[in-house]
């Protein structure tokens, strides 16, 4: 924990005075009017979050007072109070995330909405344990968004972002395994090239690698958010100017997905989140899952449909489910939202 406040304290000050006044929790609860003018503006500030899909979320689980769900990724906590409100104080959820910075701050808004343990438990789990957060429990519905909180991303100490100078972390839980740049440390290119390739189809992946391990072989280190940045910018030089700079943007997007999904294992966690979840389901029970890019969709996809051949899943989704051109437009992060479901036989 202290080297965790040292690693911070680094960085303190290193960012624009305009984003360290500007950056705080907008709870958009509670700043109904302020929040209001930014969804209708298309912008989402930073320091903002909001929940993906909602209304479609709570249609298919069917929520009914006296039920037991799981929120398999806490995260800001805004899928939960939504169905919190339609156990209507009866029933319990249960809810898990490894992050233990945001799981608490989440605790802390949902307790404030009086949401306190006699209907809410959280527990400091990988949604991997799924089958380890109620043992004998079954659960009648079950629902894990597998994006990044825009808490975290738009906290420049996590590492999630590349607009602010920063440590080059990434880890959901910052206080275990490697950070992105220690990771970085161990591959060889062929191994980096195959990483951006399999996690985020980076179309620059040969060039990116070889800039990168190039540095490490010169004998030099690659340890923050800007210094990764910029490596890709000079990589995609080559470019013709009208297109290079949106061209640096996506790479760089893909590039840092593509570090985040290695340092946390989450390939792993959801194969190993999909192959539990009828197990934890009553007869009937109900499964969404949101992702956010074609990696974690395919995984979805498959993972349904065949246990739905088994006899598994009684139904699962055909095709997916995307949030609206109006709630694009209202929160552009929902933009690569697709959501899957799946019933227990």
């Amino acid at each position: 924990m202290e080297q965790e406040h040292r690693r911070r304290a680094r960085y303190q000050g290193t960012h624009p005075r305009s984003f360290r006044e500007k950056y705080k929790e907008l709870d958009p609860d509670k700043y109904h009017a302020d929040v209001e003018k930014v969804l209708q503006s298309g912008k989402t500030p930073a320091g903002m979050h909001i929940p993906i899909m909602v209304e479609e979320i709570l249609d298919f689980l069917d929520i009914q007072p006296g039920q037991t769900g799981l929120d398999a990724t806490l995260g800001y906590g805004g899928h939960s109070r939504k169905m919190l409100e339609k156990l209507q104080g009866q029933g319990h959820l249960y809810a898990t995330d490894i992050d233990p910075i945001e799981s608490e701050k989440a605790r802390v808004r949902l307790e404030a909405a009086g949401f306190g343990p006699d209907i809410l438990t959280i527990r400091r789990m990988n949604f991997a344990q799924l089958d380890q957060v109620a043992p004998g429990v079954l659960f009648d519905f079950v629902l894990a968004d597998l994006g990044v909180s825009s808490m975290q991303i738009d906290d420049p100490t996590r590492g999630f972002t590349f607009k602010y100078d920063g440590p080059l972390d990434l880890r959901l839980d910052p206080t275990s395994g490697v950070t992105a740049a220690e990771r970085l440390r161990e591959l060889d290119e062929g191994e980096f090239s195959a990483m951006l390739a399999e996690n985020s189809d980076e179309p620059y992946a040969d060039r990116i690698a070889r800039a990168v391990t190039q540095i490490f072989r010169q004998g030099g280190t690659v340890d923050t958010t800007k210094q990764l940045a910029g490596i890709i910018e000079d990589t995609l030089s080559f470019l013709p100017a009208g297109e290079r700079k949106e061209a640096a943007k996506k790479s760089c997007q893909r590039t840092f997905q593509a570090l985040r999904i290695d340092v946390n294992s989450e390939f792993e966690s959801l194969y190993s989140f999909l192959e539990k979840l009828p197990g934890v389901l009553k007869p009937g029970g109900r499964a969404a899952v949101l992702t956010f890019h074609s990696g974690e969709d395919r995984l979805v996809k498959k993972a349904f449909r065949q246990h739905q051949r088994e006899g598994v899943y009684s139904a699962v989704a055909d095709e997916v489910t995307r949030p609206s051109a109006e709630e694009c437009f209202r929160n552009p992060r929902a933009r690569s939202t697709k959501l899957r479901w799946a019933i227990r036989a």
